[in-house]
């Protein structure tokens, strides 16, 4: 297990170093209620004080409810500014006017949401001169379980070498609320939907095979299609030259 004192202290310090290199004023990021927004909202409060939380409930019951009470519920306890922007009818704006021009399917349907949320935090980071902050973890980027252009932006992201596991070792570490780390993980999409049931394999068996290279065969066929086939995710467009 890491040394998660210590890891707090490097983490807080090269988030104090990126913003005074970049004269920016403050943070701000995405609170989701999950647990990678948490993690990355109290290192960033750590680090400045000036950090805000966007709160981005869009169509989801979940979304208005489970999400957003969490989301509050980390501000409150670690003291993180927190706004709420409702982006339902930006949705419905956006698929009224794609669908004049194409169909759209489910992943072109699913993907506008977090492509929004990004939209919306980059407005806030220019019109008050802040950082964005990402939060996406190691496991999920393996996996390509991101949005390109939507939680795949950012300026910084202090927790991209984590895994799912670390994730929830370093907020036990700092006390965060139960609800945070017991609720099944969900990038909120949809209703009923959740982070493990959707790629077929649990994060516990994503982790272990980062750490150790050790997986079922089933496991292993799915986490090795998953980062195969998002690769494009990770390297950025393909760019052509002689």
């Amino acid at each position: 297990m890491r040394d998660y004192a210590v890891e707090y202290e490097k983490r807080v310090a090269f988030i104090r170093n990126l913003l005074q290199k970049s004269g920016a004023k403050g943070i701000v990021f995405g609170n989701s209620g999950g647990k990678d927004s948490a993690l990355v909202g109290i290192l960033c409060k750590a680090a400045c004080d000036n950090t805000v939380g966007i709160l981005m409930p869009c169509e989801s019951k979940r979304n208005f409810g489970m999400d957003l009470d969490d989301g509050n519920e980390v501000a409150r306890q670690f003291r993180i500014e927190t706004r709420m922007v409702d982006l339902t009818e930006q949705k419905k704006a956006a698929v009224a006017a794609l669908s004049a021009v194409t169909t759209l399917n489910n992943a072109a349907l699913v993907n506008i949401n977090p492509r929004l949320r990004m939209m919306t935090v980059y407005a806030i980071a220019a019109a008050e001169g802040r950082l964005v902050a990402g939060t996406g973890n190691r496991s999920e980027a393996y996996m390509g379980y991101f949005t390109k252009w939507g939680d795949g932006a950012y300026d910084f992201n202090p927790i991209a070498d984590l895994t799912v596991t670390e994730i929830y070792e370093f907020l036990r570490y700092l006390h965060a609320p139960k609800a945070i780390l017991e609720k099944a993980p969900s990038a909120g999409l949809f209703e009923g939907q959740t982070d493990e049931q959707e790629m077929g394999v649990t994060y516990a068996a994503i982790d272990r095979y980062l750490l150790t290279g050790e997986a079922s065969e089933q496991d292993r066929a799915v986490i090795e299609r998953f980062h195969a086939r998002s690769e494009h995710k990770r390297t950025g467009a393909a760019l052509y030259h002689e």
